[in-house]
């Protein structure tokens, strides 16, 4: 009958759950999960503790702020494999910017008592350029996101142990050592999560990101100039990646060559557990959000249940795969409907 098909669509729609609302209930059970053990193991609370919270949503700072530049990556088809090293090499070059001369022990006195914008611009330039770098290369030359990023982690991480010949930079002014301090580094990062939010479901901007994800031929004839846009993308995500460098750095109040190590496959762990889905055009930032507290909340359990960390990489490798292979499925269902 003509009119019992609206119905079918109605039911049919009724049996969606929105994609934030399945992670926040995952969210909800691992912290459970790690509420109850605690008890049973540890006789105290997980979750009412503010000194535990306060430090683990410093430590998913970071990473969020990377994951939302990874997530839009990933939208378009494409991976960054470099931003664990885009930090590392940030962190170096922006710190060498930032020294105090309070101490006399600057590796470069030349650069002592800068004001805090000198570093901050430098440091967001490198990245900015080190994702213009990766974009260029996917857009100009068309070889696979995979390697031209994963070429970009080992230079950048190269340049970090290069720039000072391996040693630490530390001392910086107490501006800089304010972007790292308190709760400066979580502002940051909602900051930037409300942001790119916006970008994605509002502006031209994401509308072409989604586009070119799901089918990047047809978005080259609908006229969008995918080389063009895949640049702007990848620089964003180089840009945030440097802004990590920047609050990573001034959190320590020093910078290592090492740092950021793996930081770009917790980034990319986060977008996925967060319902980006590697095939490109579908993710959110607010799905993105939730993935990376969910990486926390699991990073500080197990610390908290006093777990060897060994057993964490096993947990958040199998977590992944998980999240993955629950994407191809809703990929195959979406396929059939």
């Amino acid at each position: 009958m003509p009119g019992t098909a609206p119905a079918v669509d109605k039911r049919k729609k009724s049996r969606r759950v929105p994609t934030e609302l399945n992670i926040l209930g995952v969210l909800v059970a691992i912290a459970l999960v790690f509420e109850i053990l605690g008890w049973i193991t540890q006789g105290q609370s997980f979750l009412f503790n503010s000194q535990r919270l306060t430090i683990m949503i410093l430590q998913v700072a970071v990473i969020g702020i990377i994951a939302v530049g990874v997530t839009q990556v990933i939208i378009t088809g494409g991976i960054d494999l470099s931003s664990g090293s885009v930090v590392g090499m940030v962190a170096m070059i922006a710190m060498s910017f930032a020294q105090s001369s309070e101490y006399g022990r600057a590796v470069y006195p030349a650069l002592t008592d800068l004001p805090v914008l000198v570093p901050l611009a430098v440091g967001l330039g490198v990245g900015l350029l080190a994702g213009i770098v990766n974009g260029a290369l996917i857009a100009q030359t068309g070889i696979p996101p995979f390697i031209a990023t994963l070429g970009m982690m080992v230079t950048a991480r190269g340049i970090a142990k290069w720039y000072t010949k391996g040693q630490p930079i530390s001392f910086p002014t107490d501006s800089f050592a304010f972007i790292g301090s308190g709760i400066v580094p979580v502002v940051i990062f909602i900051g930037v999560a409300i942001v790119f939010h916006i970008a994605l479901r509002y502006t031209r901007y994401g509308k072409f990101t989604y586009a070119i994800g799901a089918n990047m031929q047809a978005a080259r004839v609908s006229g969008i100039d995918v080389g063009k846009h895949l640049i702007k993308v990848y620089a964003i995500a180089g840009l945030l990646a440097g802004l990590a460098g920047i609050v990573t750095a001034a959190r320590a109040q020093t910078a290592q060559a090492g740092m950021g190590v793996m930081y770009e496959l917790d980034a990319i762990a986060a977008a996925v557990i967060g319902g980006t889905s590697l095939s490109g055009g579908m993710g959110k930032i607010t799905g993105t959000v939730i993935g990376t507290i969910i990486l926390g909340v699991m990073t500080s359990g197990f610390t908290f249940l006093r777990i060897d960390a060994y057993y964490q990489e096993i947990v958040k490798g199998i977590i992944i795969v998980a999240a993955v292979v629950a994407d191809q499925y809703r990929q195959r269902k979406r396929g059939k409907a």
